[in-house]
């Protein structure tokens, strides 16, 4: 690979933290206390280009094990070839999951620091089709009593202009439907999210979907599990043949260009969601955003707002962006450059180059593992 004396990769620095939540938090199938986040810094030209993900601190082993050959010393406007080199590095470890999202965080510091090298922000290297975003609320954990789920729905809604917001069900399958009516009843006319993280059968989610029709429910996201494309099909064809206005979507759990492809295909999505701290970094992203342009369909970009801002501002046909409770948490807490929501949307500092995102050292030390 032949590469720019100017733009040559000194350094790679990885290393991961593990925030505590800011209380119990859990879903239809999971419960947690804390995030760990894994940060990439790649050096190069006097610029230091950042990415992240969230998953186990065993990645920062797995990165600087089987990636650092790889980059230092490589071009770093080369990232279509340098993406080739890291998926085919990990083709004997599996590439979905953990190699998937040590990828993604490579990646996304590779394009931060190609556009920090031409002092451009990263919406505009990538061309920029919006000059901000909308976002939903989402939090209403399983684990919030009624009078914390209405607080945090409602301020979203009335202090954050959110249009939508989302909540999580399925811990609890005989007070979900009175979870449901407590949330409509906190956010008034807006739109109300809700998300099972795979906890039904297609028949419990079809029955479920028809108990709550009158409280206007417009996302059901993972009714079932991610992996049952027939699953998500049934949900969303039973749904929609009975009339209601309810978009199945699933996508976060996809990993490769693979993945997207196979939700698509099976008819299994109303709507597309991907990561890219997951999915391949904001190439992997925008690659889903192909397939969602080429097969008619709106994509939602998973979480990690700050990081997906730029991405979402220059990819087609993406409808919003995931304000999540805790990312959004975290993003303020490590990071300078994370947005603010204003009337339900977020919008990129374009006098940042790159992302805009720079990880507070001191601030994220206490947090080490």
């Amino acid at each position: 690979m032949t590469k720019r004396q100017d733009a040559a990769i000194r350094s790679m620095r990885v290393a991961a933290y593990r925030i505590p939540t800011d209380a119990p938090e859990a879903d239809g199938t999971f419960q947690w206390d804390a995030t760990t986040l894994v940060v990439v810094q790649l050096e190069a030209g006097g610029q230091a280009g950042l990415g992240y993900t969230y998953a186990d601190a065993s990645l920062v082993r797995l990165i600087e094990g089987h990636f650092r050959d790889l980059l230092e010393g490589a071009d770093a406007f080369a990232i279509g070839q340098l993406n080739e080199r890291l998926w085919a590095s990990v083709r004997n470890l599996g590439r979905s999951g953990l190699a998937a999202c040590a990828i993604s965080a490579v990646d996304t510091a590779l394009w931060d620091l190609k556009a920090r090298l031409l002092d451009l922000p990263l919406a505009h290297l990538l061309g920029m089709r919006r000059e901000d975003v909308a976002v939903y609320g989402s939090g209403g954990f399983t684990s919030y009593d009624d009078g914390r789920l209405r607080e945090q729905l409602g301020h979203w809604v009335q202090e954050d202009g959110c249009h939508w917001v989302k909540m999580k069900i399925g811990a609890d399958s005989p007070r979900d439907a009175e979870r449901v009516r407590v949330a409509r009843e906190a956010i008034g006319e807006a739109g109300l999210f809700i998300d099972a993280n795979g906890a039904h059968t297609p028949r419990s989610a079809i029955a479920f979907a028809h108990r709550i029709a009158e409280l206007q429910v417009g996302w059901f996201e993972e009714p079932v599990s991610s992996d049952d494309l027939a699953g998500l099909r049934q949900v969303r064809e039973a749904v929609g043949a009975s009339g209601q206005a309810m978009d199945v979507t699933a996508g976060e759990y996809a990993y490769t260009p693979d993945d997207f492809r196979r939700l698509v295909v099976h008819g299994s999505v109303d709507v597309l969601q991907a990561d890219l701290t997951r999915c391949g970094g904001v190439s992997g992203f925008l690659q889903a955003a192909g397939l969602c342009e080429a097969f008619h369909l709106d994509l939602s970009a998973h979480c990690v707002p700050a990081l997906h801002l730029h991405a979402c501002c220059a990819a087609p046909r993406v409808r919003h962006q995931e304000w999540f409770h805790d990312h959004v948490r975290l993003e303020s807490l490590l990071f300078d450059g994370a947005p603010q929501v204003e009337s339900g949307r977020i919008a990129p500092d374009l006098a940042r180059p790159g992302h805009g995102l720079t990880l507070r050292e001191a601030d994220a030390r206490r947090y080490a593992i």
